[in-house]
């Protein structure tokens, strides 16, 4: 997939994301909840993603290094779901992600900004699923997404739609 998915065009890679990664992210908060209504902990499951996100923390990274770790937790997500096949899909989209997710960062002229926004809306993310919340965790997601797409002028109107 990761040898076809160079090729996919850049929308179709975007929704692709947003059908994969909103629903993840909605079925993590489900289960957080489902977890907290047990009075379990469902820490465990987004270790590997806080991970990554303390490490895209550091101030000294460059872009390619930033959206590397970008990559990385949006995949440690997608494998915090459980769903081997949504993680298989995550993995062999990857380097299409990466590829789009830098040609933007290179439209954007305001990186530093740019990059603190993706922290904080990770940090979001990553809340509202530890909260339970289901549709915030999908609406953050989808606007994680759409946002950086829109903000790096990735978007084009397609005229079979």
């Amino acid at each position: 997939m990761q040898v076809a998915a160079q090729g996919f065009p850049i929308d179709d890679v975007v929704r692709t994301r947003l059908v994969l990664e909103t629903s993840v992210a909605a079925d993590l908060a489900r289960a957080a909840a489902d977890a907290r209504h047990a009075g379990e902990s469902d820490a465990g499951a987004l270790h590997d993603a806080r991970a990554v996100l303390d490490a895209m923390d550091a101030a000294d990274l460059t872009p390619q290094e930033f959206l590397a770790l970008d990559a990385q937790f949006h995949t440690a997500l997608a494998e915090a779901s459980g769903n081997a096949v949504v993680a298989a899909m995550m993995a062999g989209l990857r380097e299409a992600i990466e590829s789009y997710v830098l040609a933007g960062a290179q439209r954007v002229p305001d990186w530093d900004d740019t990059v603190a926004r993706l922290r904080a809306q990770h940090r979001q993310i990553v809340d509202a699923i530890g909260l339970g919340d289901p549709a915030r965790a999908r609406r953050l997601v989808h606007d994680h997404i759409t946002g950086y797409y829109a903000h790096a002028g990735l978007t084009h109107d397609r005229k079979d739609r």
